[in-house]
């Protein structure tokens, strides 16, 4: 549930004859600051932006409706993920991102020798 701020923030754009794109970014500045205080996960700024303008579909801002995603737009949103992946390994030490691989490895080595085997 979008903040009353929030809301009314949206409505006095509304007022002044502002964009439905820009009543929709007090949304989307709200949930980014949602994720940077930690209150939830979005894995990645695309998707904070996304329930942002969820939020404002619901609160009546006459957005557009979602893209359907044919399947090259999927394609799209795969190399965005990718590269938002390769983006945030950049930030990290080589040192830090060596270590997350070792246990990873171990993660997958333990889940394996716990699985039991499929008869064939």
């Amino acid at each position: 549930m979008p903040e009353k701020q929030t809301i009314e923030r949206a409505h006095e754009d509304a007022r002044e004859g502002k964009s439905p794109s820009t009543q929709a970014g007090e949304f989307v500045r709200e949930e980014i600051h949602h994720v940077r205080e930690g209150k939830h996960g979005a894995r990645n700024p695309q998707q904070a932006i996304a329930i942002g303008l969820s939020k404002a579909r619901r609160a009546g801002v006459k957005l557009g409706p979602p893209p359907k995603g044919t399947a090259s737009a999927r394609k799209a949103g795969n190399t965005k993920r990718s590269r938002q992946a390769r983006s945030a390994a950049h930030r990290r030490t080589s040192r830090s991102r060596s270590s997350a691989a070792r246990k990873a490895a171990r993660t997958r080595q333990r889940s394996r020798s716990s699985r039991p085997r499929r008869q064939r």
